[in-house]
């Protein structure tokens, strides 16, 4: 095989990783907006918390930064998932009492207070040079690009699958229906003896684990994590996927995230391609306004997304 058609080979399967790991974040804000109704716009935070917690578990000591345990990765990503998912249900807690406007303010904030953290508790996050040096799944591979790139990529997409697989067998439980019956009346789920609060702090923390496991995807496919990472941006992107794919639907947040993610990758390369070397770092921001062109065009067109949720009205309509 060609070194040229290696190197897009292998900048494919680096693609596919990042679509994937930005799909599992997705697949957790599907869960808390998409079947329950809950609006969170700190999803970086969240995300931002898992990769920490697994890189500071895993990697090795440094002088002046807590960590440092290189613990197995395995132990990292359960450990990230564990955090996302107490992180949210702290946060749920105290905050799942208000609606709508006023949930998305507070988890905006936590997220903001999140960022705040990682760029100035140096001790424990590295500061803004952030964590370095993070271990990679199949390392020994790392000299052979190809190879490394489509070990990683299958590891990933194996993740990504039992994610999707236990989130379908989770929607379509009877605790997926209390999710659904909250989000459209809660006092009708509240008549029938269902506590909302409780579901929706339970969808809440489920939703945090997932961006805490996405979190932990980004720092050991990297090697190297900070605060840039977890930038308001990210949460828009996840968003954009969201509404994009399909609310509510799982297959249509992976179809979102791949949609996205390509043309995010499009406009960089036009972008650069474009302008000289100095205005690049200006015409970046024609990369959100392309993402909001696609997220207003599907608002207007395709309200429900791509591949929406089959509602009982739509599947009545199309029967």
């Amino acid at each position: 095989m060609s070194g040229a058609w290696t190197g897009w080979l292998a900048y494919a399967a680096s693609f596919g990783v990042m679509v994937l790991i930005q799909g599992v974040a997705c697949l957790g804000l599907n869960l808390q907006w998409g079947q329950t109704g809950l609006f969170n716009v700190g999803v970086a935070g969240f995300v931002a918390v898992g990769a920490y917690t697994s890189a500071l578990l895993t990697s090795a000591a440094v002088d002046g930064r807590l960590g440092g345990y290189e613990l197995p990765l395995v132990i990292g990503v359960v450990a990230a998932m564990a955090a996302g998912g107490l992180v949210s249900a702290a946060v749920g807690a105290l905050t799942l009492r208000l609606r709508s406007d006023y949930l998305a303010i507070a988890t905006f904030g936590i997220a903001v207070v999140v960022d705040l953290v990682a760029r100035n508790a140096a001790g424990l996050t590295g500061g803004t040079l952030g964590i370095s040096f993070i271990p990679r799944p199949f390392e020994a591979l790392a000299e052979r690009p190809l190879t490394f790139a489509l070990a990683t990529f299958a590891l990933v997409a194996a993740v990504t699958l039992l994610a999707y697989l236990l989130l379908e067998r989770l929607v379509a439980s009877p605790w997926g229906r209390v999710l659904r019956a909250i989000r459209e009346d809660e006092r009708a789920a509240a008549s029938l003896g269902k506590s909302a609060a409780s579901y929706r702090l339970q969808a809440f923390t489920v939703g945090g684990a997932l961006m805490g496991l996405a979190g932990a995807l980004q720092a050991h496919t990297l090697g190297f994590i900070s605060p840039e990472n977890f930038a308001a941006a990210v949460t828009f992107q996840v968003w954009a996927m969201l509404v994009v794919g399909g609310t509510g639907n799982n297959r249509g947040v992976l179809l979102g995230a791949l949609l996205v993610s390509a043309l995010w990758s499009a406009t960089g390369l036009a972008t650069a391609a474009a302008f000289p070397p100095e205005e690049q770092a200006r015409a970046a921001a024609l990369r959100i306004v392309a993402i909001g062109v696609l997220l207003s065009a599907t608002i207007l067109w395709r309200p429900r997304g791509l591949l929406g949720e089959r509602t009982a009205v739509s599947r009545h309509l199309d029967d």
